[in-house]
């Protein structure tokens, strides 16, 4: 049976879009895999390098706007659908990271940890934050005052600082407290 592992980045940033992947392991697995966040930058670059040279990868983005408009959890499982739908290869069952699932018609589990226990999850915890992080360094590029080339759009201090100062900008998520709350001090 063939196997997907899905997971998210980006459910807890202020800005940005949330990022999905699917991933399906070739045969012969891959070495090294983990959760992204015990990864470093540059390990997590190879590692993604190699998942997509030899394992089939769907991604799926919800930008700011739909977050707003259906809120986090619902734009994290459409993400989710948008990535399994952009396999090449129709998955028999689909492992997901965390204790929700999306509303398909596959067979799937829910795994909560399943990032850190399940190689074919630990692969798309890889793309979807490799993916995602260089969404938002090319944003920063657009939009420096944030300093999404390094927090990527999570709430640090001068994110939120940046915020208060300049207000947001249209890939920010105004359905979030600190970016609604700066909305209101306009």
């Amino acid at each position: 049976m063939i196997v997907a592992g899905v997971d998210e980045a980006g459910r807890g940033p202020l800005a940005g879009p949330v990022v999905a992947a699917a991933v399906i392991l070739c045969a012969e697995g891959i070495d090294g895999l983990d959760d992204s966040k015990k990864l470093s930058a540059k390990r997590r670059g190879q590692l993604e390098i190699l998942i997509r040279q030899s394992c089939v990868v769907g991604v799926g983005i919800a930008e700011p706007e739909e977050i707003d408009r259906i809120n986090i959890l619902q734009a994290t499982l459409v993400a989710m659908r948008r990535a399994v739908e952009a396999l090449e290869t129709e998955p028999g069952h689909i492992l997901v990271d965390g204790n929700r699932l999306p509303d398909w018609r596959y067979g799937a589990e829910a795994v909560i940890g399943g990032d850190a226990i399940h190689p074919c999850i630990s692969a798309a915890s890889i793309i979807a934050k490799e993916v995602r992080d260089r969404m938002m360094r090319e944003a920063a590029q657009k939009h420096p005052h944030y300093g999404w080339e390094s927090n990527k759009g999570y709430p640090t201090a001068a994110h939120i600082e940046a915020l208060r100062r300049h207000g947001p900008c249209p890939l920010h998520r105004r359905s979030f407290a600190p970016v609604a709350q700066t909305l209101l001090d306009i």
